[in-house]
């Protein structure tokens, strides 16, 4: 009897093991052990490095553990890519994606990972539009007129974005393309550059993300014309979209996203997906992510894994479609930018645009158009 009681008591323990273990509460008890380090290609002090953080104080809170924000934004996001690919598939290392990551696919010559097969999709984080903006003082108060403008007068007027292959500087390509329009993409080599352009007006238009340019539009230096979304940002309710304004379909969100290595176990993803989509319903956060011009958004990992599939496929395609206009001499499409880079110093020189005529002086900001990594300013 003694014997029997024993065994009794020896499986009921085990099955209360056994339910422990299966429990939520449990996981979280194993994962994690140790500081999770996010490793981002955004550089500290930007709007998605500010965002970031506010996150990652929250899961933090929820995990009862530590997690350490490691910003690497070097080669384009290369570098921040790289490191989690060395680091143990466990879950402690995660990589912040974003659309400039798709866009790389196309636009590096040779990069060392494939976003789609090396990599383990968790959750998105956000999406932010870009803007279309001009100077207050610019005599093209709305996007209807600026492109009246340069329907009349082709190849007079100039769209300022960031550097060659940029989520804006895409963004710019694909507005030229779906309109029609003789535009000249002058890319600066960072975010202020460009802001200054446009409030001298040496750009007839800029555009870049609303984060970027929140400050110069609470000053009223600068006037937003559209949104990039495909209706209006909830952060510019006032603001129309591209695609309200010329009727034509033109939807370009920037977003961020979670990512770890491929080989990463399913415990960990699963439970850092969860966490993400509870933190993100946070309402102080979203007013904190609002207010940098950001919408929180969390999505399962095979939402983002699709979107990451599609955006690499769509921005293959904006890519080539923008090479082969400029250059039918049957290059691979992963020479691109550099392509792009001398076929506008060749077709255009920063003395020849009409506003910036007379301001040499300032024109020095005008960095020309080599390649350099993206500075991710966003």
């Amino acid at each position: 009897m003694t014997r029997i009681c024993r065994c009794a008591r020896t499986w009921l323990a085990a099955l209360v093991l056994l339910a422990a273990a299966a429990s939520p509460a449990a996981a979280q008890g194993k994962f994690p052990t140790r500081p999770i380090r996010i490793v981002s290609p955004f550089a500290a002090g930007s709007v998605s490095d500010i965002s970031l953080r506010l996150f990652a104080d929250k899961l933090a809170t929820r995990l009862n553990g530590q997690i350490v924000i490691d910003n690497q934004p070097r080669a384009g996001g290369v570098t921040a890519a790289a490191a989690v690919l060395s680091a143990p598939p466990d879950g402690y290392t995660i990589a912040l994606f974003s659309t400039s990551t798709a866009i790389s696919v196309s636009l590096l010559r040779q990069l060392s990972y494939d976003p789609l097969r090396d990599f383990a999709p968790v959750s998105t984080l956000s999406t932010f539009a870009n803007i279309f903006a001009t100077s207050v003082n610019s005599r093209h108060a709305t996007l209807t007129g600026l492109i009246a403008a340069a329907r009349a007068k082709p190849g007079s007027l100039n769209i300022g974005t960031t550097t060659v292959g940029s989520t804006n500087h895409l963004a710019a390509t694909l507005f030229k393309a779906t309109l029609g329009l003789d535009l000249v993409i002058v890319p600066f080599r960072t975010a202020p550059d460009l802001l200054a352009a446009a409030i001298r007006e040496d750009a007839d238009m800029i555009v870049q993300s609303y984060g970027a340019l929140k400050a110069a539009l609470d000053d009223k230096q600068i006037r937003a014309l559209a949104s990039t979304t495909a209706g209006r940002a909830p952060y510019l309710p006032d603001v129309p979209s591209v695609q309200e304004v010329t009727a034509k379909p033109f939807d370009v969100v920037t977003w961020n996203g979670f990512f770890v290595p491929a080989k990463t176990p399913p415990e960990p993803i699963a439970l850092l997906a969860r966490e993400t989509r509870a933190v993100l319903q946070d309402a102080e956060l979203g007013r904190r992510f609002l207010d940098l011009g950001l919408d929180p958004k969390a999505s399962t990992p095979e939402e983002l894994g699709a979107l990451m599939a599609s955006e690499v496929a769509r921005w293959a395609r904006v890519i080539n479609d923008a090479a082969g206009s400029r250059n039918n001499e049957g290059l691979a499409p992963q020479s691109f930018a550099s392509r792009m880079s001398s076929a506008e110093a060749r077709s255009k020189t920063w003395s020849q645009f009409p506003s910036a005529r007379g301001r040499n002086s300032r024109a020095e900001g005008y960095q020309g158009l080599s390649m350099r990594p993206r500075s991710h300013s966003q």
